[in-house]
């Protein structure tokens, strides 16, 4: 279902097979485990920013990187990659309604963010293009 913004209405929670990306699972096993983003970056050896890049889906980690997050979350890497396999216990995930929907409407008004950062970005770009 969506709503007049456009963004879609999940009644569910925020976490199902069908709706979560790779960076949700990476992001719900790090929590899971209890690092934080730079804690995990510590971990693998990366900055801070490449985790939050991996999160928001706007960078995937390499074969190497992909297999030690797997190492370092205690998840199978396909359960990463696609939500199949050896992934988190339910016990691991959000319990209360209020928080899933708290965080569905937090990764819809993310995905709206990006999208018109980017309208920003063409807007501006067009703009200069224009300016004497």
């Amino acid at each position: 279902m969506t709503d007049i913004s456009g963004a879609a209405d999940y009644d569910d929670a925020y976490f199902t097979d069908e709706i979560a990306t790779f960076g949700d699972r990476l992001a719900a096993a790090r929590e899971a485990v209890g690092f934080s983003q730079d804690d995990l970056a510590a971990r693998l050896g990366v900055l801070g920013k490449t985790i939050r890049k991996w999160e928001e889906d706007r960078a995937e980690p390499r074969a190497n990187k992909l297999q030690m997050l797997a190492g370092v979350l205690n998840v199978s890497m396909p359960w990463l990659l696609s939500g199949e396999g050896e992934g988190l216990d339910a016990d691991a995930l959000p319990q209360d309604g209020t928080l899933r929907d708290i965080l569905s409407e937090l990764r819809v008004a993310r995905a709206e963010s990006i999208r018109l950062t980017e309208k920003l970005g063409r807007l501006e770009k067009r703009i200069r293009t224009l300016s004497p």
